[in-house]
């Protein structure tokens, strides 16, 4: 029996889907509408029939997937999702996947309305994707939201060493994000940040800079 989705709208036309729950902790895909309906990354391989059942309880048809990184919690689902709904895909530089990839990109490549923007450490290949006509970010796990270690909702922090393949970078490479305007920052860990997120993520990085 398929699991039943959790659906969020965060902003119009921009949905969380929460693919299942493991140790209370959700683990979710995103969803924007518009004149490519897009996912970005895929959930795990058996997490297709809830994404699909996701996208048929909003009535869109996503045509376009666009990859963050090459964890099994983001890629696994990838080649059900293609096969499901026919998916372009948009995968970063130096990551494998077992699809064919239609599109590589890398830092200041642009992605349908995103621009692509480097945050190696917590895995090779790590990009997250800014679109600022919505000033909306995915930010993949290039940060968990602080919730995620017990901490008040609302902002952010770095995944620990342990979920990390080089913590050192992933810290450094948040300054590429700076450059950058967005009032939403979705993660995939912890509550996405929904109001000033790009100040906030400027706070951490300046604090951090400071220690």
């Amino acid at each position: 029996m398929t699991a039943v989705p959790e659906i969020t709208e965060i902003v119009p036309d921009v949905y969380d889907i929460t693919v299942k729950f493991a140790d209370d902790a959700p683990w979710r895909v995103f969803l924007f509408d518009g004149e490519t309906p897009t996912l970005v990354d895929a959930g795990f391989a058996d997490t297709v029939d809830v994404v699909a059942a996701a996208v048929e309880e909003l009535g869109i048809a996503p045509e376009r997937v666009v990859v963050t990184h090459g964890d099994p919690d983001h890629v696994g689902g990838l080649a059900g999702l293609v096969e499901r709904f026919g998916l372009e895909t948009w995968v970063p530089d130096g990551v494998d996947v077992d699809v064919a990839v239609d599109h590589r990109f890398g830092d200041g490549d642009g992605v349908g309305p995103f621009t692509a923007v480097s945050v190696a450490g917590h895995a090779p290949g790590h990009h997250a994707l800014v679109d600022e006509s919505r000033g909306i970010a995915v930010l993949g796990d290039a940060v968990f939201g602080s919730d995620a270690r017990g901490l008040p909702a609302g902002y952010f922090v770095l995944p620990t060493a342990h979920y990390s393949a080089d913590l050192a970078t992933a810290d450094a490479e948040l300054s590429n994000l700076l450059a950058y305007d967005f009032d939403v920052g979705l993660v995939y860990h912890g509550s996405s940040v929904t109001a000033g997120a790009s100040e906030k993520l400027a706070a951490f990085v300046d604090f951090a800079g400071k220690r």
